[in-house]
């Protein structure tokens, strides 16, 4: 059994995997400095009951705005949609659904210093949680050296590397809440907490187990590596299959980055891996049990995670004082798991 510290280090301090140049650097001195566009992967269908809204937000979070629009659009919060939750400190541009008003709403003129909406389509139904592609980003870094020219440098140089490998599928901090305080409820009775913070801790206990096997794997070089007993995940999709048999074929499917070994997210009963790669994953649950049983209680089902995360068009832009890092992650991808291959930051790093 994991000390709370040794959790605490697994969930938000696990090892980096790749042996690349780091430098430091500051970042987010302002909400601009960190900006992530949600990529939805399909259109407005332009007709039906609600409206699908793009929003421009800043130092605003998610829930925040979803209030404000169910408020515009007479509507119940619980009926405004949004595909997932994004950071305060950033611009963010995201996209939420109300029901469509039986009065026209003017939404461009609800424009504040938090949030502006910046389009507004006819749609057929509610946003779930999760209807991404995925994500955008774009991160100013502020070299501690005067001259950004030198960072920028050893950034394309390693955005080279991980271009090939990508680089372990983490869990960010925020999932874990400020300084880690979602895992202290752990040791409570999740269950018994109101919905909102029930759904918060839950959550951070998946992932602080996923983490934590993550980490054993990029530990023993495992993480890129597809072995006998593991589900191999298509990029990008939740789709697996069992790995009965490593081939040449997988081999280089794997190579090209078209799949990924994957690891448990918790839940009742025992993980569908086979052999070694179970027994890690269920030695990992049992050193985490307060963990594992709340997944286990709240009657979460097992499911899976790539242990390996894709780093798509990826550019390096050199300001006067700063370097600008963009790049797209697919959903429920954390830019933390790229930043922390690439910067020394010390816990500054972004939670996103």
């Amino acid at each position: 059994m994991l000390s709370d510290e040794e959790a605490r280090a697994a969930a938000l301090s696990p090892p980096r995997a790749l042996s690349l140049p780091r430098s430091a650097a500051r970042f987010r001195v302002t909400a601009e400095d960190f900006l992530v566009e949600e990529e939805l992967g399909f259109a407005p269908s332009g007709a039906g009951s609600h409206l699908l809204l793009k929003v421009r937000k800043v130092n605003a979070n998610t829930v925040f705005v979803a209030r404000a629009l169910a408020r515009a659009a007479r509507c119940r919060e619980h009926e405004v949609g949004y595909a997932g939750l994004k950071d305060r400190k950033s611009v963010a541009v995201q996209w939420f659904s109300v029901p469509r008003p039986r009065v026209a709403v003017d939404f461009a003129a609800l424009s504040s210093p938090e949030f502006q909406v910046l389009e507004a389509h006819p749609h057929a139904r509610k946003l779930p949680r999760g209807a991404l592609a995925g994500n955008r980003f774009r991160l100013r870094l502020r070299p501690a050296a005067q001259d950004s020219a030198p960072l920028a440098a050893r950034l394309q140089e390693s955005l080279a590397v991980i271009a090939r490998r990508g680089v372990p599928n983490y869990f960010g901090p925020q999932r874990f809440g400020r300084e880690g305080g979602n895992l202290a409820a752990l040791h409570g009775d999740p269950l018994a907490l109101p919905r909102p913070e029930r759904g918060f801790v839950l959550s951070a206990a998946r992932s602080l187990i996923f983490n934590a096997l993550l980490a054993e794997r990029v530990r023993s070089g495992g993480w890129e590596a597809l072995t006998e007993g593991d589900l191999a995940m298509l990029d990008g999709r939740g789709s697996f299959f069992a790995v009965e048999h490593v081939d040449d074929t997988l081999l280089a499917r794997a190579a090209a980055l078209e799949i990924h070994p994957s690891g448990a997210l918790w839940g009742e009963g025992d993980p569908q891996s086979a052999g070694a790669v179970r027994e890690l994953e269920l030695r990992t649950a049992l050193d985490l049990p307060h963990a594992a049983g709340a997944c286990r209680a709240a009657g979460m089902e097992q499911e899976r995670r790539a242990l390996r995360l894709r780093v798509l068009r990826a550019e390096v832009a050199l300001e006067s004082d700063a370097v600008v890092l963009s790049f797209a992650l697919t959903r429920g991808a954390f830019a933390t798991a790229v930043l922390r291959e690439l910067i020394e930051a010390g816990d500054e790093l972004p939670e996103a």
